[in-house]
């Protein structure tokens, strides 16, 4: 039996995650990254009256923003991010079934790792762990400039 090997890069932890994404639209509504499994991350999304259309349910388009949060959090975190940016270059999402007021929990997996692009799969199940959502993100790795984002 061969010992699991990660994909993360050296460093990569929850806590960091968690502070990076501070001060933007992941943290005003909530999402808190979980757990980094050997190939995979987690995380979660509190559906309350931040999050959900005017039924009382998860809003599909923060179901959509979740998968790309989780997608480009991923990607950064098996890429040299002081030398690359990524960038969601394309995402679809097909709802399963209503997101009830508790949490929700999305999981990233990678499909494809490439030098200059990636694709993850991202499950977001309800804390029964019924599927309410699967997508997938395309994303760009982008060599930095000095003039680039960061």
């Amino acid at each position: 039996m061969s010992a699991s090997v990660s994909l993360w890069i050296a460093g990569t932890n929850l806590e960091g995650l968690n502070a990076r994404h501070r001060n933007t639209m992941a943290a005003h509504l909530g999402i808190v990254f979980t757990e980094l499994g050997d190939d995979f991350l987690r995380a979660t999304l509190p559906v309350d009256s931040h999050t959900v259309q005017p039924m009382g349910v998860l809003h599909g388009g923060v179901s959509a923003m979740f998968a790309e949060t989780l997608a480009n959090a991923a990607a950064s975190s098996v890429i040299d991010d002081a030398r690359y940016d990524t960038f969601v270059q394309e995402s679809n999402a097909n709802h399963l079934r209503p997101g009830l007021p508790g949490l929700v929990i999305g999981t990233a997996r990678p499909h494809h790792l490439g030098a200059r692009s990636h694709v993850w799969g991202v499950e977001i199940a309800d804390e029964r762990h019924r599927l309410i959502c699967v997508a997938r993100c395309t994303l760009a790795i982008v060599k930095r400039t000095a003039s680039g984002p960061r």
